[in-house]
């Protein structure tokens, strides 16, 4: 039976750190999804960068589509899948944007190739060719030769604030061990699900 603590997020850290210890594959990989303006949800795999107590932090191109659909309706849900451990966590909650130091923070750890590449994507939009796509890299490049490259002002975080968190885990014959957290003001309650 999970565990329950009286915060989710010693929780998470717990399982977390389990899960970089023996997932084969980025233990920091969730999925996420959003909603678009007609209401149709969308997912996708993004990584995880940060959690603490003001939520759980992604970095993507704000011109992107998940960009676009979160800033029209900044809400989401995550989903961590740790086959190796057998679990899953799930998140729900309102987003927000994260502040600009903390991007340039985070964009000045990433490689010069991945920095390039944040301003030569117009990231979800048509790309004609990939030669297109490798002409822009190149001239983006030859621009930042020299000295740190520069955070494109189209590209920073998110922060997603849960106010659910289911922590799953599997058990023989189907039945399930979940646990789900609730905001509820400052605190956190709880409640078991059947499987």
């Amino acid at each position: 039976m999970i565990r329950e603590k009286a915060d989710p997020l010693e929780l998470f850290a717990d399982w977390y750190a389990e899960a970089e210890k023996s997932e084969p594959n980025d233990p920091t990989a969730m999925t996420l999804a959003t909603v678009g303006p007609d209401g149709t949800p969308s997912v996708r795999m993004v990584l995880l960068k940060g959690f603490d107590a003001s939520g759980f932090v992604f970095y993507t191109n704000y011109e992107s589509r998940k960009g676009l659909h979160l800033v029209a309706h900044p809400k989401a849900a995550m989903l961590f899948h740790w086959k190796s451990l057998r679990r899953q966590v799930r998140l729900e909650g309102p987003v927000e944007r994260t502040t600009a130091q903390e991007a340039d923070e985070y964009f000045a750890t990433r490689q010069r190739g991945s920095q390039i590449g944040a301003w030569a994507s117009d990231q979800s939009r048509p790309l004609e060719s990939r030669f297109a796509l490798e002409k822009r890299v190149a001239e983006y490049a030859a621009r930042h030769v020299i000295g740190t490259v520069p955070r494109p002002p189209h590209w920073s975080g998110f922060r997603v604030q849960p106010r659910r968190i289911e922590f799953w885990e599997d058990r023989p014959f189907r039945l399930h061990d979940r646990l789900v957290y609730l905001r509820e003001g400052q605190g956190w309650s709880t409640v078991r699900l059947y499987p």
